[in-house]
């Protein structure tokens, strides 16, 4: 898949732009966009919030699977009508 396709994926699953990351995986209803912790992954599947989707925007050093000193990052729940806050910050 070519990278233009990949931001195309990434807007029909309502990811807002600003959310846009490496990685994109859909889970049990919910779009999981970047970097975001395995527990907060399973945290949202166990209360099931009204949401589209949970996204880190970029690659913040100390994301899970990301190297380097750790800095603090957010990872921010969104909705299908582009509203967006901080879910958790790590």
């Amino acid at each position: 898949m070519e990278f233009d396709q990949l931001d195309a994926l990434k807007v029909q699953y309502g990811v807002p732009p600003e959310l846009f990351s490496c990685h994109t995986a859909l889970v049990d209803g919910y779009v999981i966009e970047g970097h975001v912790p395995a527990d907060l992954i399973d945290e949202l599947l166990s209360e099931r919030p009204d949401i589209v989707g949970l996204g880190v925007p970029g690659m913040p050093p100390g994301s899970p699977g990301m190297g380097g000193d750790p800095a603090p990052f957010d990872v921010v729940a969104f909705t299908e009508d582009g509203e967006t806050w901080v879910y958790a910050s790590r």
